[in-house]
């Protein structure tokens, strides 16, 4: 009986987030499934509670000293866990934005390629360090390894004909006149402030713009003490171009910098040097530039056994990359180009090879970017991980990856304080039969739409070769709604980005990559809603605005409006608590005296969209309320932050402020992921609506229920990487039936009822 217990995970009333009261057993060493609407609560209960719980109480093992460097996990809201094994979240975090990060560098296949080339290349150039592009023995110098270079045009940053004290002399927001950057050139004592620049002497011009950084000899008394004095085009070089503060201005950089392959190491990063080093024929830039599947055959044909211990790790670790579905990509392939999907099947493909065994491996929407046929790659692998010993939990809505669960647990009934119940537990066969949402869902089968727009107009794209795309035409319709269908890396947002770079008119281009967000910005502050609530308890109690926002006169004196206490324990953690004043609302006594139909600002941001669309009806705001209703959000908080919201959410947070368009083109990049089966049908419904009010609609999508809905529908690959940019199929939905070609074509017809399907 004892043995029988710790075969399952328990958790006894959790109800953290908008769980209410969740009791479960969840079986180890199996695939469990969460399913729901999106804000039922699977990620509440499988991220918030089972995985944040494995992740404190596994840190709480190590030395105090030790634990002030991890990640901080609070304490999740349930009164009792037990049989919790060691929990890996592999997440879709892509890995952080670094420009001398790879594929090959990211997997640690580089470093074995290296450790390979230097035992059984010739000629011997060195030891391992001497091929790496991260290292000074093995970089190219042109760029410094990292494969472009980037040139900027002196005369777009700064205006020749200005002095140093006219206004924008220097045309980049942080060198404006009487800021600090500007301030190491006007204070330097070694410009005349009044005269142009174009007027300065060669020696001064050639300080003003290149010189390196030196120690001014007598520096004029307004001059900082430790300062050094720098040329413009160096310090661009070191602290804009290519940093954070770059980035924040990327839109004012672009249109001073040109980036193209460094033509010196034609793109490989390596010096010619490491490039004169070969295997077969084959230098380590030529292995990194080929696929995955090349790869591997370039390292198979090695026969040197010198080699073998290093050929069967590397074996190992391709195949791992192949089996998951990712052969399409190259191991020089940028870890900043990588989508989050791509990135998590990366971590997947790692821990496949891991000795480690009887861990929880918790995956959120692994499908998430994948094609029907990737699918079946990426459910061998999960499979793979559980049958090292292993249990998976995954919060996930793909029929395919539903039907590999050992067993489901299906959450609702509904989003937000609609949902938080468990609805359903047993097998995939069962669900389909368990009447809940899901199920239903599950078993439905959708026929074609019958009527089918007519394009207002074409526009012809290419030719292009873009990125993977075979010297690609095609003409695209206007005025409906199409969809670019492919497998993973077969060249969709490649062929988007053509179709932008052609075409004149505006795109609104909706992918799910942060939105301007940071940890106080909400649903309310995004969509200005926060700003309208203000106003009206600032007019109702006849009081300053102010008094309503926690970060100016409303905020609780005791934490400053953060709604925590940061207790500071010496050489131990800092103690985080909820403050005792304003017991976690953020405002003051004096502001939440204040009320507005009987709640104060605290309930009222608290709220849900659906319930703030109810408590403020017939006001102007509800106009924002209702978008973002529209787009399947009204489970959301007002005042929820925005950094918890998925891709797919951040997403239609944007989409909710373009609504009101007219006329417009609109592409959105796979808008359906992390989307339920129902919440698809809202959404597709919200398309729908967008095209008949003489909107463009191109959907970059995988999900077949969506192609049915199309007008149009646009298929690349065959494959991915190499193996993709072609254009395979053009045309309706239906049509796609009868393309011998079409890689999509089996899955869509097995989504079909069993009458059309054989029609």
């Amino acid at each position: 009986m004892r043995q029988e217990i710790r075969d399952f995970i328990e958790i006894t009333n959790a109800y953290e987030n908008n769980l209410k009261n969740v009791s479960v057993k969840i079986p180890k060493k199996a695939v469990t499934v969460f399913t729901g609407v999106s804000g039922s609560g699977k990620s509440s209960l499988c991220l918030d509670t089972i995985a944040a719980e494995s992740r404190r109480e596994l840190n709480e093992t190590f030395p105090s000293f030790v634990q002030h460097y991890l990640p901080k996990y609070g304490r999740p809201e349930v009164e009792r866990m037990a049989n919790l094994p060691v929990t890996i979240v592999i997440d879709q975090k892509k890995p952080a934005a670094n420009t001398r990060s790879t594929v090959g560098t990211y997997t640690d296949v580089y470093s074995i390629l290296r450790l390979l080339f230097s035992r059984v290349g010739r000629p011997f150039i060195g030891y391992s360090d001497a091929f790496s592009f991260n290292h000074p023995a093995g970089k190219c110098p042109r760029c410094d390894g990292l494969g472009e270079v980037t040139e900027l045009d002196i005369h777009k940053l700064v205006d020749f004909d200005k002095s140093l004290n006219d206004e924008d002399a220097i045309h980049f927001p942080t060198f404006g006149r009487g800021l600090w950057r500007w301030k190491r050139y006007a204070y330097s004592g070694l410009f005349d402030l009044d005269k142009k620049i174009r007027d300065y002497s060669p020696e001064e011009l050639e300080l003003f713009l290149h010189s390196p950084q030196i120690r001014l000899k007598n520096p004029p008394s307004n001059w900082p003490k430790s300062a050094k004095f720098e040329g413009i085009f160096p310090r661009m070089y070191r602290s804009i171009i290519n940093t954070k503060e770059g980035k924040r201005f990327q839109h004012i950089l672009d249109n001073m910098v040109t980036t193209f392959t460094c033509p010196a190491c034609g793109g490989s990063r390596v010096n010619d040097k490491v490039r004169s080093c070969l295997i077969n024929g084959k230098n380590i830039a030529d292995v990194t530039a080929m696929s995955i599947p090349e790869a591997l055959d370039f390292v198979n044909s090695i026969t040197d056994p010198m080699a073998a211990d290093i050929k069967r790790e590397l074996g190992r670790r391709l195949g791992a990359l192949i089996q998951i579905g990712l052969g399409y990509l190259s191991l020089a392939r940028g870890t900043g180009t990588l989508s989050g999907g791509e990135a998590q099947r990366i971590k997947i493909a790692k821990y496949i090879n891991s000795a480690l065994t009887d861990m929880a491996y918790v995956l959120d929407e692994p499908s998430v970017g994948l094609h029907a046929k990737d699918i079946g790659l990426l459910t061998k692998s999960l499979r793979a991980l559980r049958d090292h010993g292993n249990t998976v939990l995954i919060v996930e809505h793909h029929r395919e990856v539903i039907k590999l669960a050992d067993h489901v647990v299906d959450m609702g009934p509904g989003a937000g304080s609609a949902g938080g119940e468990i609805v359903f537990e047993g097998s995939y066969e069962e669900l389909l039969r368990s009447g809940t949402l899901t199920g239903r869902m599950l078993q439905a089968k959708s026929p074609f739409k019958e009527k089918l727009r007519e394009p207002k107009g074409w526009f012809r794209v290419g030719p292009t070769s873009l990125h993977n795309l075979k010297n690609v035409s095609v003409e695209l319709p206007l005025g409906v709604l199409t969809v670019i269908a492919g497998v993973a890396g077969s060249g969709k947002s490649s062929l988007m980005e053509s179709f932008q770079n052609q075409i004149k008119e505006e795109v609104i281009f909706i992918g799910q990559k942060n939105i301007g967000i940071n940890l106080r910005s909400t649903p309310a502050t995004y969509l200005g809603i926060a700003d309208e609530i203000r106003a009206i308890f600032a007019a109702e109690n006849k009081v300053s605005a102010a008094w309503f926002s926690f970060n100016s006169k409303g905020a609780c004196p005791a934490c400053g409006g953060s709604g925590v206490i940061v207790s500071g324990m010496a050489f131990m953690d800092s103690i985080e608590t909820v403050c005792d004043l304003c017991g976690g609302k953020r405002y003051s006594k004096e502001a939440l005296a204040y009320t507005y139909k009987g709640k104060n600002i605290a309930e009222v941001m608290d709220m849900t969209v659906d319930e703030a669309a109810e408590f403020f009806a017939g006001r102007p705001l509800c106009e924002k309320l209702t978008s973002l209703r529209r787009t399947g959000l009204g489970y959301l908080h007002l005042n929820q932050s925005m950094t918890t919201l998925s891709g797919g959410e951040l997403q239609r947070v944007k989409l909710a402020s373009h609504l009101g368009l007219r006329g417009s083109i609109f592409i959105l990049d796979e808008p359906t992921d992390g989307l339920h089966l129902d919440d698809i049908r809202t959404l597709m419904k919200l398309f729908n609506e967008m095209t008949d009010a003489g909107n463009t609609m191109f959907l970059v999508e995988h999900s077949v229920d969506v192609m049915k809905e199309a007008d149009y529908i646009v298929e690349l690959g065959p494959g991915g990487g190499n193996s993709g940019g072609e254009v395979i199929f053009a045309g309706a939905p239906r049509d796609m039936l009868s393309c011998e070609k079409s890689v999509t074509r089996p899955y869509v017809a097995e989504s079909l009822p069993e009458t059309e399907a054989r029609a």
